[in-house]
């Protein structure tokens, strides 16, 4: 018996193999007043500490990149020193990393801290992200030290205030709302090629990092008035022992600006400078996977805020 013909409306067509999602990439900064958790957000998001954090005021001193790259793309984050008015040259030199920051990015992220009031300073940093042009995601931080129906008052009260492109509740400590976070940054990007290779992480040099891990331990381990009038210059940077030892040898100068500031750091029998040189060479070891020797030195360079000199090398440029 001749086979029956298979009908036309049987015949199914090759599976067509979908195609991936575009990828997507862009600059976003992350703006906010001092103390409201920028650097502990980034270093959340990156799963990489590349910025430093304390709980003092205006910790962050330069724009510090950090880049998040995965399967949907790249995100090359920026963390900005806290919105504050300048009083030095220092100061100036921060506040004008602010302003570069809001230009010519394709994303804000305007951090709050949802524990503290609203004010005349969180209405200065809000009419800086309303100014920009740029398109802003209001990150509400530190949602784990209130009651939920106080988030909601302070999401209805920034609604009002300004059209942002999305709200995301989140706690930078815990982690609690990254994901969103991400996926809403992901959403809001234009499609683009990766900017930098997939394993880039930071511009900081390790000279740098190496500088700021020792001036993270100056600020825990100090009075509240010493952040401001504290800074670290790394001297030495000798890897002749690398190859062979796999050590590197570091001596950085702590510059304060009186010597009653010189003997705080330093401690009775210095003991708390030994503190802050233990701490620290073990950030630069992990960070470095090398093993470090680490000198720590204290000088009085007084002013050296003005000191145009000093600001350059500290990478304030004007």
């Amino acid at each position: 018996m001749a086979r029956k013909k298979q009908a036309d409306s049987e015949i199914q067509p090759a599976p067509v193999p979908a195609e991936a999602p575009a990828r997507k990439s862009g600059f976003v900064s992350i703006i906010g007043r001092t103390n409201v958790g920028k650097s502990t957000l980034l270093n959340q998001i990156l799963r990489h500490k590349v910025s430093i954090i304390s709980d003092k005021p205006q910790t962050t001193r330069t724009r510090i990149m950090g880049v998040h790259t995965e399967a949907r793309g790249q995100v090359v984050f920026f963390d900005t020193p806290g919105v504050h008015k300048p009083g030095h040259e220092l100061n100036r030199r921060m506040v004008q990393h602010i302003h570069d920051a809001l230009q010519g990015g394709d994303l804000l992220l305007h951090l709050i801290d949802v524990t503290q009031p609203f004010g005349q300073g969180e209405q200065f940093t809000l009419d800086l992200v309303k100014g920009s042009g740029v398109k802003a995601v209001l990150v509400i931080n530190k949602i784990d030290l209130i009651r939920k129906g106080k988030i909601l008052e302070v999401i209805d009260h920034y609604r009002q205030m300004h059209e942002y492109a999305a709200i995301i509740p989140v706690s930078a400590l815990t982690g609690d709302g990254m994901e969103e976070l991400v996926d809403e940054v992901f959403s809001l990007l234009p499609e683009g090629d990766l900017l930098y290779d997939e394993d880039y992480l930071t511009n900081c040099p390790d000279r740098f990092m190496a500088a700021e891990f020792v001036r993270e331990k100056v600020l825990r381990h100090t009075r509240q008035e010493l952040p401001f009038t504290t800074a670290v210059l790394v001297e030495l940077w000798d890897e002749s022992r690398l190859e062979t030892d796999k050590l590197l040898r570091i001596e950085a100068t702590i510059l304060v600006e009186r010597d009653s500031q010189k003997a705080i750091i330093i401690g009775r029998q210095g003991q708390k400078l030994k503190e802050i040189g233990t701490e620290a060479r073990h950030d630069i070891e992990i960070h470095l996977g090398v093993h470090v020797f680490l000198g720590l030195f204290v000088k009085v360079k007084e002013n050296w805020r003005n000191n145009p000199t000093i600001l350059q090398q500290l990478g304030l440029q004007q």
